[in-house]
């Protein structure tokens, strides 16, 4: 189906960094080995698989998509894995020829980005948020120092 055999794609949430591969196949997807219908968390397993979803079994049917992610915790990975992916299934789709079936697989990736920007722009673009760094002699980024009046 592609001509291209693999695609590479990143995201990243806080600490969490995730790095998608995605090749053609049959529908599997792996986030660290581990096949995504049995991640414990529910919460990060619905988060992972928002983009799959979105695009449908018979678009999903044609891939398998494995995922590297470290870092952070179990939402900040699991916000990394679904912007790796979504990414993923955008560039995978993606085609730089002029002939008809690069123009099929280009109208492809234009109404997945379409479905993932109209959802959730978050889900292409990442989340820009940050922990704010702590203070000199403070207990955290904002507290300060406890005073007494009397």
């Amino acid at each position: 189906m592609s001509n291209l055999n693999l695609i590479v794609s990143t995201g990243k949430r806080k600490k969490a960094v995730a790095t998608a591969i995605i090749k053609p196949g049959n529908g599997k997807v792996k986030v660290n080995g581990v096949p995504v219908e049995i991640i414990p968390n529910t919460m990060a397993r619905v988060k992972i698989m928002e983009p799959i979803l979105l695009v449908g079994k018979e678009i999903m049917n044609l891939i398998d998509i494995e995922v590297r992610v470290s870092g952070g915790g179990v939402m900040g990975q699991a916000s990394a894995s679904r912007t790796a992916i979504a990414r993923g299934l955008i560039s995978f789709f993606r085609c730089n020829e002029s002939s008809e079936e690069c123009k099929k697989r280009n109208e492809i990736a234009e109404r997945i980005k379409q479905i993932f920007e109209e959802y959730d722009r978050t889900m292409l673009s990442g989340d820009y948020r940050r922990t704010e760094p702590e203070k000199y002699m403070r207990y955290s980024a904002r507290r300060g120092w406890q005073t007494s009046y009397r």
